[in-house]
């Protein structure tokens, strides 16, 4: 019985290694960015030896993986499977524009980093294969509700893809100081004008 504990000791204390590691590379991510966080700042800031950081991750895209799954345990993106229930176009693409808005207000240092980061790491751009597929469902959620085809169609998914993109928003609220509210109304104009063209 005293060896069943102790083995049960031991998982529990790897266990929170493994999450005090996780935990300071997302914080060091949302800091510095994955290309200038090092694997001697992650051991540092997790109180473990560089070899105690190797032993629960070998390889980067470990890491990656389990900081992913951590950050978004507690920052779930927008789901946009309920934006689909909204069968006005204009209202489903307010709707969706606004929780985006709001999760990037709230998620910008992280996804700002990232995406800095990612043209310099091929580990980087392969762990956010899914965050791009996830944008992308967003987009054609959007763009269902509208009815368009063609060159149309087309036309309306770039300009959906650049209302839901990031530097889009960071253009329009922190560099022409507009809340979200007038950054959605704008981008919902903008989609609005295309489709009476």
């Amino acid at each position: 019985m005293p060896r069943k504990y102790e083995m049960k000791r031991r998982a529990e204390r790897m266990r929170e290694t493994r999450r005090r590691i996780t935990q300071a590379t997302v914080e060091l991510h949302q800091s510095v960015g994955p290309a200038r966080t090092t694997v001697s700042a992650i051991a540092d800031k997790a109180g473990v030896q560089r070899h105690t950081y190797y032993a629960h991750f070998p390889e980067l895209k470990d890491l990656y993986q389990a900081c992913t799954a951590h950050y978004l345990e507690r920052n779930p993106l927008p789901d946009p499977s309920h934006w689909a229930e909204i069968s006005g176009s204009e209202e489903r693409l307010r709707r969706a524009l606004s929780e985006v808005y709001a999760y990037y207000g709230g998620n910008e240092a992280m996804l700002a980093n990232v995406l800095r980061d990612m043209p310099l790491d091929p580990v980087l751009q392969e762990n956010n294969v899914l965050l791009f597929r996830h944008w992308g469902e967003m987009r054609d959620t959007i763009a269902d509700a509208f009815e368009a085809s063609g060159e149309r169609h087309e036309a309306l998914l770039g300009a959906i893809a650049l209302a839901l993109d990031l530097q889009t928003w960071r253009t329009l609220v922190r560099q022409q100081g507009l809340d979200d509210d007038r950054a959605v109304e704008l981008m919902v104009g903008m989609v609005r004008c295309l489709m009476r063209t």
